[in-house]
């Protein structure tokens, strides 16, 4: 969708004329794939490398347009998110050494976007989803302003006409409404193209789907969402809720999400893949720029199949099914979107080269896979792997294997002979291998965020711990080793980060309150229990009503009215609060001014967290 200008579709007429031409695509690449004008060989391969900005705090950076001005490559293009940016690599004929080939691409594209955001006090991270994010960092202000984001947005919430419901358990719970398609933002991918022979293309496809969670489970990279442990690949449950255009009423109905692993393997051609997208899922964008693609073909012309191209890039299957022209001629490929950015760009390839190897080595014996396993297997398999990265196990030609037996045992020799029957180079081949070898035999960039995360929390608290981890990402990139090599942080790891310290990074927010109708009672015990010297009062909405101190409840110890007696009739209501971006030094003062050793923190109204005399 990226170079199309693009509408939101309202008028019956438009969607009339625009769901004519989608039919028409369809049409024309029927036409194409009859007359064999479909290229089959040379096999190509291609990525886009998607990153995130960050400022001097290595917080998010909306400086997405002014750095991309800088750049000034074609190469590169924008995200939803203000703070990303995407770079597209060239594609190049598998064979040789054109994974080195990529690699140097991407380490030349890197350099420069590194050099641009530079000239705007930012830099560059990669990762699946960025450790130091937070809320106020996925709002509509931080949306790239550009009108095809604001009309997509625009479309989904129209379609779906309720908040967005995020609920991701993990060994954390993240439970929010979102009001926009924002958190789509916080994803961000290395997407891997391989272009495929159009006569056996479902087959090629449904080996994609039966790979899926295996070599997912080794390239883990986004464990962490908000300060919480979620998934080892979060990212797999963000994206499939942060667009999800269904009402939470519809989702026990067999309607699909738009982003889904599917829901059973692909049969007959090529063009029912598409017709069943178009089946299930509505447009609600269109563009200007449709020509009628079957006459193009009659014209001698190749046609871009834009309708289908648009249709196409609102959906999102973890292997997507793209149509493209390279060198004047149209091709077919799987693009592979469940693969994180990260954690570095030699981990990256690597990954892509595990992928490719895999998909070109697939032994005759699971040839026509979809007559052999169940799609529920294979599914299952896939979100076993997000859920526990190399934890994972995985039903396999109808047993049960561990991630690591799997990808040491069968799939790394089996990627070795997938990548040499094509040409590449023993050179490319084992160098990158071997670094899924050891990422498998140490840890994957998720094992490694989360262990020194929990690391860090014991000495820092949670908004700190998220800069310091991804101060250390970005520094770990810099020298470019891979992450099987990168030490777990420890306990201590001195803060690095170039910060007017705020409120939000020693605050506690792990707080307990009260509501106006509990009894003094209750309010007495849970302060005693727990060594409380104040209490906050809130409602259901977690909207800060009043406060109790130690010296308001203390006379009720001894009195029989305790149990009667209601918060609401002690708590103060004027009450000194702050929020979490003001400085520490501001919070001092207002609590040496005020004569106060207590400050409730609040965002939009709602208690977030308190700071106390002995935070200070």
């Amino acid at each position: 969708m990226g170079h199309l200008d693009v509408s939101k579709l309202s008028k019956t007429k438009d969607r009339a004329n625009y769901i004519h031409h989608l039919v028409n695509d369809i049409r024309a690449l029927e036409i194409m794939l009859e007359r064999g004008m479909i290229e089959e060989e040379p096999i190509r391969i291609g990525a886009e490398q998607e990153f995130c900005l960050v400022n001097q705090q290595y917080s998010p950076c909306s400086k997405s347009l002014d750095v991309l001005k800088d750049i000034d490559d074609s190469h590169f293009t924008t995200e939803i998110g203000n703070f990303n940016l995407e770079a597209n690599l060239d594609p190049v004929v598998l064979n040789d050494r054109c994974f080195s080939s990529l690699h140097q691409q991407l380490k030349t594209l890197m350099k420069k976007a590194d050099e641009a955001a530079h000239q705007h006090d930012s830099m560059i991270v990669l990762a699946g989803i960025l450790p130091s994010l937070s809320l106020k960092n996925v709002s509509l202000d931080t949306m790239t302003p550009m009108p095809r984001y604001e009309v997509l947005n625009e479309a989904i919430k129209t379609t779906r006409r309720e908040d967005f419901n995020i609920h991701i358990k993990g060994v954390d719970e993240l439970n929010l409404l979102h009001d926009s398609v924002m958190l789509e933002g916080c994803n961000t991918s290395f997407q891997m193209h391989l272009q495929v022979d159009p006569n056996n293309f479902i087959d090629t496809y449904n080996w994609a789907q039966a790979i899926a969670g295996p070599i997912l489970s080794a390239c883990t990279n986004s464990p962490i969402l908000f300060g919480q442990e979620l998934w080892r690949e979060t990212r797999i449950a963000l994206f499939t809720q942060s667009i999800d255009t269904r009402t939470n009423s519809y989702v026990l109905n067999e309607n699909q999400s738009r982003v889904s692993f599917g829901i059973n393997w692909q049969t007959g051609s090529i063009t029912d893949i598409f017709k069943d997208n178009i089946s299930r899922f509505r447009s609600f964008l269109t563009t200007s720029y449709i020509k009628d693609s079957v006459d193009m073909i009659e014209n001698g012309e190749i046609p871009r199949l834009r309708a289908l191209d648009l249709h196409n890039g609102t959906i999102y299957p973890w292997n997507r099914v793209c149509y493209g022209i390279s060198n004047g001629k149209p091709h077919l490929r799987i693009e592979n979107r469940y693969i994180p950015s990260g954690p570095t760009m030699v981990d990256e390839i690597a990954n892509m080269v595990f992928w490719v190897g895999v998909m070109m080595g697939k032994p005759k014996q699971y040839d026509n896979i979809h007559n052999i396993w169940e799609f529920r297997d294979v599914k299952n398999n896939f979100f076993n792997a997000a859920r526990y990265g190399m934890a994972a196990q995985f039903y396999w030609n109808g047993k049960y294997v561990s991630s690591y037996d799997l990808i040491l045992n069968e799939l790394l020799p089996m990627a070795y002979k997938g990548l040499y029957r094509f040409g590449v180079s023993p050179q490319d081949a084992e160098y990158y291998l071997k670094i899924i070898k050891d990422r498998v035999k140490s840890h994957s960039g998720s094992e490694w965020g989360i262990r020194s995360y929990r690391n860090l929390l014991k000495t820092y608290k949670r908004y700190e711990a998220m800069q310091i981890l991804t101060a250390q990402i970005y520094n770990k990139q810099q020298k470019g080793y891979p992450v099987s090599t990168w030490q777990i942080l420890k306990p201590n790891t001195a803060t690095i980060v170039n910060s007017d310290r705020t409120v939000k990074h020693i605050m506690n927010t792990d707080v307990y309150s009260v509501d106006k109708k509990d009894s003094i009672e209750l309010v007495l015990h849970i302060m005693r229990w727990k060594d409380i010297h104040h209490m906050p009062v809130t409602n259901n909405d977690k909207k800060l009503e009043g406060v109790l101190s130690w010296k308001d409840v203390e006379r009720y110890l001894n009195k029989k009215d305790k149990e009667t007696t209601s918060v609401n009739k002690l708590m103060k209501r004027d009450i000194v609060t702050i929020e979490e971006d003001c400085l520490i030094e501001d919070a001092k003062r207002m609590m040496s001014d005020k004569n106060i050793s207590f400050l409730p923190v609040l965002r939009h109204g709602k208690l977030i967290g308190l700071l106390t005399s002995s935070d200070l």
